[in-house]
């Protein structure tokens, strides 16, 4: 059992299909297989053995698969760091994994310290070949090829790190059995053939860029077309000169599509577009399917299990949820005492299958906590209608305590996108002496459009509860985001209290 495996079978069966597309240059699944094997022969002699980390702080470049496969291939655990890292970031991620190598670019190996303590090498994947240190230099060394790493089911795979917004990131530890079992449900829900041509913008550090998109695509046999980032212009140009079929994203980035001028673009070749990472607006979903004549398919999971644990749809598209369990999952609702409630009953959601981590590296205590009972515990709450939808109504960590009534910023959200004028908004809680806390809103207007603090409340009191109507409305630019398009309340919190 190796990832890897998926690569070597690819370039096999057809060389010549492109694996990635990549600011105009063509890999074929023979190119990528053919440094691969190089690479692995050259970490094997430096002493890299099966079960070291190896980490790759990297942007969407191609070398991030070819890295990525190189160190599979050994047995190695890949180990991969946000490219908007800095040093002290990178420092507690390296000496929290023992991380033996890291594979970088000239731009971030910067913010590569030089004294953790297991790190051997840093090597960067654009540097001149001439330099010792370089990706070039080490796929020109003279090395024994050595022979695929036959890993069990339960041997750690990856290590992908939880985004911190509590305290400091915890290591999710994926075997190969969790990337194993959970690629090819990807793949197969979301229908891969090798003629699609998947838009992969999405940071490949990130669960849902590395096996839903990657992992899952070079199962299938799929072009990867990759880009650095999201760029509108440029992602959205590239899909007729590149005859991209797959679009996936976050609901951020359906949110800017929609607000954009798109006669100058020809989408004709798309067939299918997905959100996961974060809950899409209902009234976002509705919008795109009257745009376009095409719902976005829905995904959700944590990196915790893998991630695909629900979808919607395989049979019949509910908007509002996020689908239902797929194959090898099971999903319920519980209660603060761990019990499951009636269907519709809001709860924490809970899951279980193959794709389920083996736990936090390093990390019993948290593990178990996260883990109790057999269940991965998500900290999202929901409801579960009598078909099995799943409807997510927000993070537990985001909810908002006023008086003692509880607000959900997702549903407050929803009600928001409604103002024709609004692009993006964001509501949150900050600390009150009386109320224990109040609720504040962000909101971005469209462009050429103008909306004011007043217009928003306003349209609150007329259509909620008292008790969720915010105490203070923030007309931004722009909102925080992470690298992969969520928006970064604990930013906003930060900034406001």
């Amino acid at each position: 059992m190796n990832l890897a495996s998926y690569l070597q079978a690819q370039a096999g069966q057809r060389p010549t299909h492109p694996m990635i597309r990549f600011e105009g240059r063509t890999y074929t699944y023979a190119d990528v297989q053919d440094e691969v094997v190089r690479l692995s022969a050259a970490l094997a002699d430096a002493g890299v053995r099966k079960g070291d980390r190896v980490a790759l702080f990297l942007p969407n470049v191609p070398e991030f698969a070819i890295t990525y496969y190189a160190a599979q291939r050994i047995g190695a655990i890949t180990v991969t760091i946000n490219a908007i890292f800095k040093t002290e970031e990178v420092r507690f991620l390296l000496d929290d994994s023992g991380s033996k190598v890291v594979f970088t670019v000239a731009e971030l190996a910067q913010y590569v310290p030089a004294d953790c303590p297991a790190l051997e090498h840093c090597i960067r994947v654009d540097a001149p070949g001439n330099e010792p240190d370089s990706l070039g230099a080490w796929l020109a060394r003279e090395a024994t090829p050595v022979h695929m790493a036959e890993c069990a089911p339960e041997d750690p795979a990856a290590l992908l790190y939880s985004s911190g917004t509590t305290g400091f990131p915890k290591g999710v530890t994926l075997t190969q059995r969790n990337i194993h079992s959970n690629i090819p449900l990807s793949a197969r829900y979301s229908g891969y053939v090798p003629e699609d041509k998947l838009a992969v913008f999405l940071p490949l550090f990130h669960v849902y860029g590395q096996n839903y998109l990657m992992n899952a695509g070079v199962l299938a046999g799929v072009t990867l077309v990759m880009f650095r980032r999201f760029v509108p212009d440029l992602v959205l140009g590239a899909i007729a000169r590149e005859r991209i079929t797959m679009f996936f994203g976050v609901p951020t980035i359906f949110i800017g599509v929609l607000a954009m001028d798109l006669s100058g673009y020809d989408l004709s070749s798309l067939r299918y577009e997905m959100s996961a990472a974060a809950t899409m607006p209902e009234e976002i979903s509705r919008r795109w399917h009257e745009k376009f004549g095409r719902r976005i398919f829905e995904g959700y999971g944590l990196t915790e299990c893998s991630p695909f644990a629900c979808y919607n749809d395989l049979h019949e598209h509910r908007f509002g949820s996020v689908g239902r369990a797929v194959e090898g999952f099971e999903l319920a609702i519980f209660d603060e005492n761990d019990q499951e409630v009636p269907r519709g009953t809001w709860g924490e959601i809970a899951i279980r299958g193959e794709g389920v981590m083996a736990g936090y590296w390093g990390r019993p205590d948290d593990t178990a906590r996260a883990l109790r009972g057999g269940w991965l515990h998500s900290g999202d709450i929901g409801r579960m209608d009598d078909d099995g939808y799943v409807f997510i109504v927000d993070r537990v960590k985001d909810m908002i305590n006023v008086s003692g009534f509880k607000v959900w910023p997702a549903e407050v959200e929803q009600y928001l996108y409604k103002l024709p004028q609004v692009q993006e908004v964001a509501v949150y809680g900050i600390p009150h002496a009386e109320k224990g806390e109040q609720v504040v809103v962000a909101v971005v207007a469209k462009p050429g459009q103008a909306i004011t603090a007043d217009e928003v409340l306003a349209y609150c009191r007329d259509n909620i509860a008292a008790y969720k109507v915010p105490a203070r409305v923030d007309v931004v630019s722009e909102l925080p985001k992470s690298a992969t398009g969520k928006i970064l309340k604990r930013v906003l919190r930060d900034a406001a209290s």
